[in-house]
């Protein structure tokens, strides 16, 4: 087939990622330079630079997985964007070498990642996405966009063309809805852990405040707080929904639910057995870590030594009925509670919130809006996703979109962990290209999911008939990869 230009003439990207944290940024790193296939890339992100969770950096947090869940090294170690060419640049590996750290402090991953987004070429800060549009005439997508000024002020606005798009707009925070209208009102001290550390000083200078969430965000803040509390003095409640302050689930067999095995695995399984199976896993990814459950135990142990309790409460398997203003006039928050075993109720009030409940997945329809009537979904309204993370689109667009971070209703509790995050970014480029660039495992786990053997990775360029083939039926072959003009 022709290859067809741009309507300005020129030829368009072959990927056009929008939004930049970690998993798109971990596919720019792996298309930049990709090897056998050159591809023209460009990844858009609204916010002036790469900042990862700042407002829960919090001192010695450490990640969840180990440091070789890096932007590229369980798809390809040689990559120059490993964390271990990161600390080579920088002249730290006898360092790292020596402090035998194999879960790093969040803080370095967070430079390590922005190191790799200042040195990217195909990178794009300050430009904010507007519309995706399909061109039918020259068969791409029209990507428009807005320049931003360094003040965050609406700038220049602009347009590129690709045939593939990646869509990485991440998660946003969760409040619950009884405690909306306080997280909304202006100089409320009810704020979400995304923004904690930002607060911090005007929280630790409340006379009460109470932690709401039962993950590893919680717990942290938990901690983080009752450190910088006086002993007798403490005045904190921890609530939580679920039914104990539980560990995450870490085994490593446990762990092998994070693998493509169980990816594959997953997606097989009927939809509505998808659906039950995720709430029941809520250990392998809401839990908190065992060393710092260990640390609060241990520090609240400690401010026993000398007689008497700290002043905390930590009570599990509470819901907020409802939350408001003290009705005396006074800046006082009360919280409604009901305790779910007991079929109890009970009023709680304090001086400050933080809410530790969590993200969900940005809706992928505010930026889909042109192309929705051509998106495929399942019964519950949400876009069916293949086993290469393709939006499934009818045959009026022959371009793919692909996704990161939300597809858990179709992938499982993998999609959010930062391990799988080099493995799904290659099956990305893998599918796009026809080729296999990235050479994938047949096999990653020891646990055998299901009693019939697990579909073999799809090869790329084969037809694969558990799934789409490599290009949708009666779609044409794409564009080979080129120089962009």
């Amino acid at each position: 087939m022709t290859d067809r230009t741009t309507p300005d003439g020129n030829r368009p990207h072959d990927l056009i990622g929008i939004g930049l944290g970690p998993f798109n940024l971990s596919l720019a790193a792996l298309a930049h330079n990709i090897p056998g296939t050159p591809l023209t890339t460009a990844f858009y992100e609204q916010r002036p630079a790469f900042h990862w969770h700042p407002g829960l950096l919090i001192d010695g947090a450490t990640l969840q997985v180990p440091f070789l869940a890096d932007l590229t090294t369980l798809a390809d170690p040689t990559s120059p964007w490993t964390f271990l060419n990161y600390l080579r640049t920088r002249d730290r590996l006898y360092p790292f070498y020596f402090a035998e750290q194999f879960h790093i402090h969040r803080a370095e991953y967070d430079a390590y990642c922005r190191w790799v987004s200042e040195q990217l070429p195909t990178t794009h800060f300050h430009h904010r996405i507007d519309t995706i549009r399909w061109n039918p005439d020259h068969a791409h997508f029209d990507v428009d966009y807005t320049r931003l000024h360094p003040d965050g002020e609406t700038g220049t606005p602009g347009r590129s063309h690709t045939r593939n798009i990646a869509l990485g707009v991440g998660t946003e925070p969760f409040i619950p809805e009884p405690l909306r209208p306080l997280a909304d009102a202006p100089d409320t001290p009810v704020i979400h852990s995304a923004d904690y550390l930002h607060h911090r000083d005007t929280l630790l200078g409340a006379d009460h405040i109470t932690v709401i969430g039962s993950g590893q965000s919680g717990a942290e803040i938990f901690l983080d707080l009752l450190r910088a509390r006086p002993h007798g003095a403490e005045k904190i409640h921890w609530l939580a929904r679920t039914q104990a302050f539980a560990p995450m689930e870490y085994s490593k067999l446990g762990l092998e639910h994070f693998t493509p095995d169980y990816t594959r695995y997953f997606h097989a399984l009927p939809e509505h057995v998808r659906d039950a199976l995720v709430p029941q896993q809520w250990q392998l990814h809401k839990g908190i870590d065992t060393d710092t459950i260990a640390a609060i135990h241990d520090e609240l142990y400690r401010r026993t030594l000398h007689g008497g309790w700290p002043d905390t409460t930590l009570t599990p398997g509470v819901t907020v009925r409802t939350a408001g203003r003290r009705s005396d006039d006074s800046a006082r928050i009360e919280l409604h509670l009901e305790h779910i075993q007991q079929a109890t109720r009970s009023r709680l009030t304090t001086d400050a919130v933080v809410l530790a409940t969590g993200y969900r997945e940005r809706p992928l329809d505010t930026l889909l809006t042109g192309i929705a009537p051509h998106l495929r979904r399942d019964s519950r309204g949400r876009p069916r996703i293949d086993t290469d993370f393709r939006l499934d689109l009818d045959p009026a667009i022959t371009g793919n979109i692909y996704v990161q971070n939300a597809e858990r209703h179709t992938h499982g509790v993998g999609a959010p962990d930062l391990g799988l995050a080099a493995w799904r970014s290659a099956t990305i480029l893998n599918n796009l290209t026809g080729t296999t660039p990235y050479r994938l495992p047949r096999r990653t786990a020891f646990t055998t999911f299901g009693l019939t053997p697990h579909p073999a990775p799809h090869i790329p360029g084969q037809h694969d008939p558990r799934t789409h083939a490599h290009h949708r039926p009666g779609h044409p072959a794409p564009h080979p990869p080129g120089t962009h003009v």
